[in-house]
């Protein structure tokens, strides 16, 4: 039996001598790589924090202390350790744990998390609300994956360094974020990499520590002498130091017993403590840490000595239909520069770099900033791109309004994994973009139903002297693709006509429109099936035909029923005067709860967005309406009678 077998609670892991610790490090990695490759999911990043994750339950009692993960992909070892072991097989699944911390799943876990620069500002409000209760709280925020870059990290910085009380923030420093580390403070860091002084500073600790007193002399002026002979040999101007914290590291984030030591004497340490610890990402697995990119995220695979085979994606998805576009319209205007935010495996950039190196940046964890770096390129002249996850621009908006929108400047936002995203759940769910960008001035949102129209979005959006943003899931593209026809702005396109009821459906939904026009044909009704392309400007005509016609009217989309595309038709049929005319149903994503993680097909059907939901809602609403089957009452025919919905409706 395995030591982590035996873990129940962190107090297991306290019970166990220092030297059996590497063992339980390496019954976690195990356990790790076993349903990691079974299942799917982050990886890398998690083999690199399974030593530290052990030192910090073994030093602290998160029962009553404060843990908090910065990104929260990193939380694997936490999981189990804390008394989720035996669920861990179910991470990322539909009624399972999440793959991010989750306060609904354990005490241990104190924010649901899955955006990057957080953990020191909510640290730091831990830290002042718990000296205000009066309450003897240890604080740590654990910060990895290169988010230290994101401009919230150092706005809790700022804040930390203010603090008159034992706060520990913790660097994990593994060279990479979900890509390569970007930017001068990554830079920065590599200093201390290369400076060679783990052995020098390790002998000085080791040394140091058995000698402290119990009482007398402050551990905190002990460590200042530690962090004087580093300051000397490594770095003259320590950023950390400046903003009121002190500065203690680098330290070998794999030698369990070091850290041990030093966790014993920083947890005492009454002043904001910045402790720079060095983790190899994929650590245990030299196929991982060779390759760290690849296997920050990933699917399922299997293990034949050091070759690895990851599970292939069945079909082209739209993150590769969307670099194949970019790509191609590159060739022919030199004006395109793409960048994202630390994400350029996810949004398929780092494709499009291999053909335009000089013509391609990622800016880092760095939403805001990115936005912003665009709008200075379109002022010069430029076609910026910016290429970021739906629920990661949420983060830049402010941006997106004053620096981009505000200035008339034609950005295009190319906003993936829009929609339901399965395994990641909500933290991910891109479920708010048409909401928030919809009430910008002169702000164009465009959804493609397929990859043909994706690339006629794109095109046409080169042409704007606007902003403008483009949405897609994460999934794969339909196999069997419309026919390209160019976009004109505001134009809807119909792509079945029936007189029983109308579908508007926004994008990749207007698929599974045409999946439910299949079974409602199948019960002997004919639906108009309507592609929106545009949930702004919206299509007017389209609002108009649809209501006329006196059936009922749904629309749907991979986005949250307020504020969306559905919303947009209900205020454009108010504003037209048709509203009345016809029962309307907007389906999408319920604005009152989250989705919680498992399978994309699964969620859409949990929301009533795939096919066979959408046309059980029609079924609902032709049966409520006293609908008849339509055969021989033609589209026109119910036009012109749609002075009397209530006649159109029981025609034969």
């Amino acid at each position: 039996m395995s030591l982590l077998e035996n873990i129940k609670s962190p107090a297991d892991v306290r019970a166990l001598g220092v030297s059996q610790l590497a063992e339980l490090a390496q019954d976690v990695r195990d356990r790790i790589v076993d349903v990691v490759g079974r299942k799917g999911g982050h990886f890398a990043s998690n083999l690199g924090v399974a030593d530290l994750t052990i030192a910090l339950h073994y030093c602290f009692d998160f029962a009553s202390d404060r843990l908090l993960w910065d990104v929260g992909h990193q939380c694997y070892p936490h999981k189990l350790l804390t008394g989720r072991n035996d669920r861990f097989d179910t991470i990322r699944q539909a009624g399972g744990l999440s793959g991010f911390p989750d306060i609904h799943e354990s005490p241990y876990d104190l924010f649901n998390v899955g955006h990057a620069g957080t953990a020191i500002a909510t640290a730091v409000g831990l830290a002042r609300g718990d000296s205000m209760m009066k309450r003897d709280t240890k604080v740590v925020a654990v910060v990895g994956d290169s988010s230290i870059v994101n401009g919230v990290a150092f706005e809790g910085l700022n804040q930390a360094g203010t603090l008159d009380r034992q706060m520990l923030i913790i660097l994990n420093d593994n060279e990479w974020g979900i890509s390569p580390s970007q930017g001068a403070v990554a830079e920065h860091l590599t200093k201390f990499r290369a400076s060679h002084v783990y052995d020098e500073l390790k002998q000085r600790v080791s040394k140091l520590i058995p000698t402290l007193p119990v009482i007398g002399k402050p551990l905190a002026e002990a460590l200042v002498h530690v962090k004087e002979g580093i300051k000397a040999t490594v770095s003259p101007h320590q950023i950390f130091e400046q903003m009121g914290l002190l500065y203690v590291g680098p330290t070998d984030g794999h030698d369990i017993p070091h850290m041990i030591e030093m966790l014993n004497v920083l947890k005492t340490t009454n002043r904001p403590v910045l402790w720079h610890v060095m983790t190899e990402k994929g650590r245990g697995c030299e196929w991982a840490t060779a390759d760290p990119g690849r296997f920050h995220a990933t699917t399922p695979f299997t293990v034949d000595g050091n070759k690895v085979e990851t599970q292939a994606s069945s079909g082209k998805n739209w993150t590769r239909a969307f670099v194949d576009a970019l790509t191609e319209l590159a060739k022919d205007d030199d004006r395109i520069y793409a960048m994202t935010a630390g994400m350029p495996d996810g949004t398929g950039l780092n494709r499009f770099e291999e053909s335009f190196p000089d013509r391609c940046r990622d800016i880092g964890i760095a939403e805001s900033c990115t936005v912003d770096i665009a709008g200075g390129m379109a002022k010069s002249g430029m076609r910026p791109v910016c290429a970021i996850y739906s629920t990661f621009l949420q983060r830049a908006f402010d941006q997106v309004f004053q620096e981009v929108v505000l200035q008339g400047h034609p950005v295009l936002f190319c906003l993936d994994r829009a929609g339901l995203v399965g395994g990641d759940g909500a933290v991910h769910h891109g479920f708010l973009d048409i909401t928030y960008l919809r009430g910008l001035p002169n702000m164009v949102l465009m959804s493609p139903m397929d990859e043909p129209e994706l690339k006629d979005a794109m095109r046409f959006s080169l042409t704007l002297s606007c902003a403008a943003a483009i949405r897609y899931p994460r999934d794969n593209v339909p196999e069997q693709p419309s026919e390209s026809v160019p976009f004109e702005m505001g134009v809807s396109r119909t792509l079945r006509e029936g007189s029983d009821a109308t579908i508007l459906a926004y994008g990749v939904t207007a698929n599974y429109a045409m999946a439910a026009a299949e079974m409602l044909h199948a019960d002997g009704y004919d639906v108009t099936v309507v592609n929106a392309r545009f949930a702004k400007p919206i299509d007017q005509e389209m609002v108009k035909r649809a209501f006329a016609m006196g059936v009922p009217v749904v629309t749907v989309e991979d986005h949250s029923i307020a504020g969306g595309f559905g919303s947009a038709v209900l205020e454009s049929a108010s504003d037209l005067g048709v509203l009345q005319r016809a029962p309307l149903r907007r389906l999408g994503i319920p604005d009152d709860r989250f989705i919680v993680h498992g399978s994309r097909s699964g969620q859409l059907a949990e929301v009533g967005i795939d096919a066979a939901g959408i046309a059980s809602v029609l079924h609902e609403m032709l049966g409520a309406s006293g609908g008849q089957k339509s055969k021989g009452v033609s589209a026109g025919d119910r036009i012109a009678n749609s002075a009397n919905p209530r006649k159109v409706l029981s025609t034969k």
